[in-house]
């Protein structure tokens, strides 16, 4: 997921509209930081390092599992948004390969793979995980159609890629995010080698068991 920006929410709202929109922006930009550092961080960590008094935060997010909510569907969101950027490229290998380094750069994974199975995902991010899966099996088929995707990769391989890059993490950032660029790089490459992977691939719903909640 890629940091808050307070930009948008703001645009042509008047003085207390405003803030509260850039008082959103850094909440969830400071919760971000907190959470990838430690999931299980309770949510007043998140206001004393964003500078905000906890009952701002309630009145925004009633518990941390709200917050944890908002955070991963934002970062799916921006996912799907940039899937939905790649299928607009005539070119459906560059299209996918876009879509990988966009994804990456934003580190839209990151959250996925340190917060899957601390809260229970509701009904209202349904409608984006179905896009999501549409929208990925697209990008995969437009890639085999170009010729240039090897035979034997399909959508589900997308997400172990983007999740192999989200866990380089150093801290220097500007490190991690050469690294993931160069992983990713080796990645793509393989993505359009001849020759058979071992083992079968990923299927649909394998990895679903991580968004339950731990007992």
């Amino acid at each position: 997921m890629p940091k808050t920006t307070d930009a948008p929410a703001q645009k042509g709202l008047p003085g207390r509209k405003a803030q509260a929109a850039r008082n959103d922006g850094l909440i969830l930009e400071t919760a971000r930081a907190v959470f990838l550092a430690d999931a299980n961080a309770p949510i007043a960590a998140v206001a004393e390092r964003a500078g905000v008094g906890i009952s701002a935060l309630y009145r925004r997010y009633p518990s941390k599992e709200v917050l944890l909510r908002t955070l991963c569907h934002e970062g799916l969101r921006r996912y799907n948004a940039e899937a939905d950027a790649a299928l607009e490229d005539s070119d459906g290998w560059r299209g996918l390969v876009g879509f990988l380094e966009r994804v990456v750069d934003a580190d839209v994974h990151s959250l996925a793979v340190h917060l899957a199975g601390t809260f229970t995902p509701d009904d209202s991010i349904l409608p984006d995980i179905t896009h999501s899966g549409a929208v990925t099996e697209e990008l995969v088929r437009r890639a085999h159609a170009s010729g240039r995707l090897r035979k034997d990769a399909n959508a589900s391989d997308l997400g172990l890629i983007l999740e192999s890059c989200a866990a380089i993490a150093l801290p220097d950032q500007v490190r991690t995010a050469q690294l993931r660029r160069r992983v990713l790089a080796m990645l793509i490459a393989g993505l359009s080698e001849k020759g058979e992977l071992p083992g079968p691939p990923p299927q649909p719903g394998e990895f679903a068991w991580r968004w339950r909640p731990r007992k």
